[in-house]
């Protein structure tokens, strides 16, 4: 597995496979001794909740209070649901793997227009609360939250985090988060959203740059298309591809179903508007 300090590529392979379609790590990696999985029952028992889903450590109350003190343990920053060992031992392992996912794009619509309407200060507190709103409904979800960029939110659901049903959980949360934003009331929404998302393949894994800035990262066409999507909703509506409506088990009756040309494909692609 290792030779000359260097992990090979296979067991790096293994590593994110197992944490994306598990959550959890092989038991080969050499983690911290009070990570053990032998542990993890007596952490159950340390007050107080929120923990993490995985190695159960409190985060909240004394046993909260004493994990950061002396393990450096906190919510990890792809999903508050989670530990920062949990995430952090992916950086041991530069590279990663190609995983069945769905993912999920939020973009805020008309954000130049909006941002002309209001103070930088007005606007920045607008973004923010739309970013509070779907990453709390997303972690709720179990989804790895990629990244908040601008007037997007970007995250993937796989069946370690959201199941095995995870393109079915990405559209109930869209759902939510459109109700949450205020889309289908009678008035009209606090920010208006559009939302794609899109399941298949892609690399998922860490990347670094040569000045050593580390990220985790979802790379390829799946990742693409769901951007691409998102791009086609308007205010209101979440645009999914075919493949996560199959995979979602959803009926055709009564779903807006269009073919459009989308950026980079020859063919049209069928997509669902809900």
């Amino acid at each position: 597995m290792v030779a000359d300090g260097k992990i090979d590529q296979d067991t790096v392979q293994e590593v994110w496979r197992e944490y994306l379609a598990t959550g959890d790590v092989p038991e080969f990696v050499n983690a911290p001794w009070f990570s053990s999985k032998r542990l993890r029952p007596f952490f159950l028992h340390i007050p107080a909740e929120p923990r993490c889903r995985t190695c159960f450590f409190p985060f909240e109350g004394l046993g909260g209070k004493l994990m950061r003190s002396f393990f450096g343990v906190s919510p990890a920053k792809m999903n508050p649901h989670i530990c920062n060992l949990c995430e952090n031992f992916l950086t041991r392992f530069p590279g990663g793997v190609e995983v069945e996912l769905t993912i999920f794009f939020a973009d805020v619509r008309g954000s130049t227009r909006l941002a002309e309407k209001m103070n930088p200060t007005q606007f920045s507190q607008l973004i923010n609360r739309f970013y509070n709103v779907t990453s709390s409904i997303l972690f709720e979800s179990e989804a790895l939250v990629e990244k908040l960029i601008g007037d997007a939110v970007t995250a993937i659901f796989t069946p370690g985090f959201g199941g095995q049903d995870h393109a079915k959980v990405a559209i109930e949360s869209a759902r939510k988060i459109m109700k949450a934003t205020g889309h289908g009331s009678s008035s009209a929404p606090w920010v208006p959203l559009g939302i794609g998302i899109h399941t298949g393949r892609a690399f998922v894994g860490s990347v670094t740059s040569d000045l050593g800035v580390k990220d985790i990262a979802v790379l390829g066409d799946t990742a693409n298309t769901g951007a691409r999507l998102a791009s086609l909703a308007a205010p209101g509506e979440i645009a999914i591809s075919q493949e996560t409506a199959k995979a979602a088990g959803l009926d055709a009756d009564g779903i807006n179903v269009r073919q459009v040309e989308l950026k980079g494909r020859q063919e049209p692609v069928e997509v669902w508007v809900l």
